[in-house]
């Protein structure tokens, strides 16, 4: 298995992800490309302690960019929805 920060590269907390988590025990985490279901929940479980239940991936594109007359793109990235077991809970802020 590869090193944890090699595939969770970061938290996305934003107000998707926060209804999310107040639904349903649901975080969001930006991940390696070129990782898999099976490497994302066992980082997850090895790194905040938790017990995963499920894990859905979504492949987002880069979006085109213009700054002046040169064109670029983003890069592409890769979302993991993990869902926690009942009674589990990942408090990034420490509140």
């Amino acid at each position: 298995m590869k090193p944890l920060h090699q595939i969770i590269k970061r938290p996305l907390i934003t107000e998707k992800s926060s209804s999310l988590a107040e639904s349903g025990p649901v975080v969001l985490f930006e991940v390696a490309l070129g990782s898999n279901k099976i490497e994302i929940k066992q980082a997850v479980e090895k790194a905040f302690s938790v017990k995963v239940t499920n894990v859905n991936t979504v492949l987002i594109a880069g979006k085109k960019k213009r700054v002046g007359r040169t064109f670029g793109q983003r890069s592409n990235f890769k979302k993991a929805y993990v869902t926690l077991a009942e009674g589990s809970k990942i408090d990034f802020f420490g509140v």
